[in-house]
């Protein structure tokens, strides 16, 4: 018996010592370039009835937790029916944020410029989430003497219980070009963002009533060439204005997460569900393929197995056919979380879309649907992140079609004895334009006998705008090397500044 138990107790040790051995390879394997999202709505209606104070108080809460989860971008939702959650010239105030559109927040405050001062703090990226023709969504029934659609009622059309800016109107594709320029112009977004609101959802035998416009501005295409054309025409034209403003701005779109069916084309996925080229008149492939996006976030958000719509599948095609732009997934955090692993029946799908996403080359991120799941860690999931997956800092994904040159790397590192300590100051490399103008800057520290190797993450200890950082000094004994790169605005990375310091 003693031996048996001997035998067992071994047993054990082998195994956790092959699952830790797993755990820290996955860790060690980590990417240090990748997009590491969170979408932050406000249909749902979270920020209605609190006060400035407390809204403020639930978004600090929210960005702390996700800084914890490994998050390195947040896209916050601005403009969910032709409103603003900013101070805006062009449209109302968004009910969204103060219960009736067009009343601004009391006590006054910019909750876009305060989004991107606490991001930025926290070595984050704002991406400004706008819908780009949705300019009513069914649960408002008020709308604002300022607002689009009583302005201009010509140019929009019903469809269940929504109103549309139809597409098909060059004036509504020049105003929201108007309203990403003046975003851009004012603020400094990392990226402005839309989702897959393009034409409306088809409902059943409702018809979208645009057949005067098709008529006579069709052209001789089919009703569906028609309608993708306008949204084509408006992409097109959604890219160059923002990045004749800033061309550092990314573009992000997340679309649908079916291009198409095989049965509708030999080249589409094998599913069975709506499809983003014939429903909603969204030829995703064709802005990827022309450059008219800096980033793609297909909603995959079914799960592995699903009979229509397998997971499994569908990041595998995304990943052979919209590889000339960053792909990056939209995740579901509660299906994920509910779904049990076909390959592992007592676990969730968590571990086994990670896999997948290792598994295709071209998927370089993960945008998390939604943030708040995250934060409540939602079946544990975000404790995976902290743990294991996103343990370690990541930078931006490179963008080397914006802008590929390096700045130069830090100058004068050196440690000094303040009122408030020991700090490690530097002085910034010279830049001539936003291509090499460094904006933050990324610490290192390597232990003595350690290899000095900015590639592997987990030597990050901070990501700063500040042109010093203070040093954890306990005792002077230990000796370590400091080494401090410069980062551009698309995240190139410089060489890097040492410097030898006990601590």
């Amino acid at each position: 018996m003693k031996r048996l138990l001997n035998n067992r107790w071994m047993m054990l040790l082998a195994l956790s010592f092959v699952i830790c051995h797993l755990s820290f390879s996955r860790v060690a394997a980590q990417s240090k370039r990748e997009f590491r999202g969170a979408w932050i709505q406000c249909v749902n209606g979270q920020f209605q009835g609190l006060s400035t104070a407390q809204m403020q108080q639930t978004l600090t809460y929210q960005l702390d937790e996700l800084q914890k989860d490994g998050v390195n971008a947040i896209i916050f939702q601005v403009r969910p029916e032709c409103d603003a959650l900013y101070p805006s010239t062009l449209e109302p105030w968004s009910r969204f944020l103060t219960g009736q559109q067009g009343r601004a927040p009391q006590p006054y405050w910019d909750p876009l410029q305060w989004m991107i001062d606490q991001c930025h703090a926290r070595g984050m990226e704002l991406h400004a989430w706008i819908n780009p023709f949705r300019a009513k969504t069914k649960g408002t029934n008020t709308l604002s003497v300022e607002h689009v659609v009583i302005k201009h009622p010509e140019r929009c059309f019903d469809y269940d219980g929504m109103k549309i800016l139809n597409p098909a109107f060059a004036e509504n594709r020049d105003y929201i070009c108007q309203v990403a320029r003046d975003i851009v112009t004012r603020y400094d977004v990392d990226g402005i963002h839309m989702d897959d609101y393009f034409y409306p959802y088809p409902v059943a035998g409702v018809p979208i009533p645009d057949q005067l416009q098709y008529q006579q501005g069709g052209a001789g295409m089919s009703v569906g060439d028609w309608r993708r054309n306008n949204v084509n025409l408006f992409i097109k034209q959604f890219y160059e204005t923002v990045h004749q403003a800033k061309p550092w701005v990314k573009v992000g779109i997340s679309p649908f997460g079916i291009y198409r069916n095989k049965r509708s084309d030999a080249n589409g996925s094998n599913t069975n569900g709506l499809q983003n080229y014939d429903d909603l008149y969204a030829d995703v492939l064709l802005w990827v393929n022309n450059g008219w996006l800096d980033y793609c976030v297909p909603q995959l958000y079914w799960e592995i197995g699903n009979r229509a719509a397998d997971y499994k599948t569908l990041i595998h095609w995304w990943g052979e056919h919209a590889t000339a732009r960053p792909l990056y997934i939209g995740e579901d955090i509660e299906r994920t979380v509910k779904a049990t692993d076909p390959q592992a029946p007592g676990q969730n799908q968590q571990a086994a879309k990670q896999q997948l996403h290792d598994q295709v080359p071209a998927v370089r991120g993960t945008v998390l649907w939604y943030a708040k799941a995250a934060v409540d860690n939602t079946g544990g999931y975000a404790t995976q992140l902290r743990q294991l997956y996103w343990r370690y800092p990541a930078l931006q994904p490179a963008m080397p079609f914006l802008d590929k040159k390096a700045p130069g790397k830090p100058r004068s590192l050196r440690p000094l004895w303040t009122a408030d300590g020991y700090i490690l100051f530097w002085t910034a490399p010279k830049g001539t334009d936003w291509r090499d103008q460094a904006v933050r800057y990324v610490v290192y520290r390597f232990a003595k006998g350690e290899d000095v190797n900015t590639d592997d993450p987990s030597h990050i200890v901070a990501f700063t705008t500040n042109t010093w950082l203070k040093l954890p000094f306990a005792d002077g004994s230990q000796k370590y090397t400091y080494v401090v790169t410069a980062l551009d605005r698309m995240q190139n990375e410089s060489k890097g500044a040492k410097k030898k310091v006990k601590l």
